[in-house]
């Protein structure tokens, strides 16, 4: 059975799976579903049509599943969700979606979300990404799988972060950072990839060596975007030629394995979805 402090208050709608934990002040919402062994400390508020899954960790003061700060905002039924073994700290607060937008917020497994952090409504929030304290992601942002955001981060609305990136302390997102970049800055900018975070990872010489190519083809090159991408395309087999005179150091490598072949199909695939352009 959970285990709930006698002066928190829990709708008798809410439905929480074995040891869950519900500590001291905190109040659960009637739509609230949560996974077992899910720990929800003291002075936590969690409402809305919000799902909790197991093995979380949710310190006080956190505000989890809350109206989206969007002013069309109605009260239309919407969602957040949180997946597995997600550390969230000292008074984060993740709002539900909108609507308007895709009517839900999600939030990964194995996330570490530092205290005075802030997720909006239709964020998407990857697996095992770590975003440190006092970082703001407003509305509509995906960061993806493994990302880490420095301190104090402001990631403006609609911007996208690739998988592996980086960001430094206190830098401003205003474009979209690709998969593997290291970014710091106001406004941001590229600082190469992220290649101790890839070795930490289990990532090898040459896959690193790939990626590192795929930079240089992206940002030093001189190369348009369009043009880096069909070089990315080539180089996976995926195009016959490069376009527009790309850059020969971007050709199809023979040597390429497997999974550097999937990590620049990552990227390139990345680049295909830019909408606000890239940090440069």
């Amino acid at each position: 059975m959970p285990v709930i402090h006698p002066s928190a208050i829990v709708d008798p709608h809410a439905e929480l799976d074995a040891d869950v934990e519900v500590g001291a002040y905190s109040v659960i919402g009637a739509q609230v579903r949560i996974g077992a062994g899910t720990k929800i400390g003291p002075h936590v508020v969690v409402e809305g049509r919000t799902t909790i899954g197991r093995d979380n960790r949710i310190f006080q003061f956190a505000s989890i599943g809350g109206d989206p700060q969007d002013k069309k905002y109605r009260g239309e039924p919407t969602s957040l969700e949180i997946g597995d073994g997600t550390t969230i700290r000292e008074c984060v607060t993740i709002n539900r979606g909108t609507v308007q937008h895709r009517g839900v917020t999600r939030v990964g497994s194995d996330a570490w979300i530092m205290a005075y952090v802030h997720i909006a409504h239709d964020c998407i929030v990857g697996d095992h990404v770590i975003i440190a304290n006092s970082t703001n992601l407003a509305g509509h942002v995906e960061i993806g799988d493994w990302v880490i955001l420095g301190g104090a981060t402001q990631v403006h609305q609609f911007c996208k972060i690739g998988a592996h990136a980086m960001t430094g302390v206190a830098t401003v997102v205003l474009h979209d950072i690709p998969p593997y970049v290291m970014a710091s800055g106001n406004t941001a900018a590229a600082h190469g990839i992220n290649s101790e975070g890839l070795r930490r990872r289990g990532f090898d010489a040459g896959r690193i060596n790939a990626i590192r190519r795929a930079y240089k083809t992206l940002y030093k090159s001189g190369a348009t975007m369009q043009q880096a991408r069909e070089a990315l395309r080539a180089s996976i087999g995926q195009s016959t030629a490069l376009a527009h005179g790309a850059p020969s150091d971007a050709a199809a490598d023979e040597g390429l394995s497997a999974e550097s072949r999937a990590d620049l199909a990552l990227l390139a695939d990345f680049l295909d979805g830019v909408t606000r352009g890239i940090v440069r």
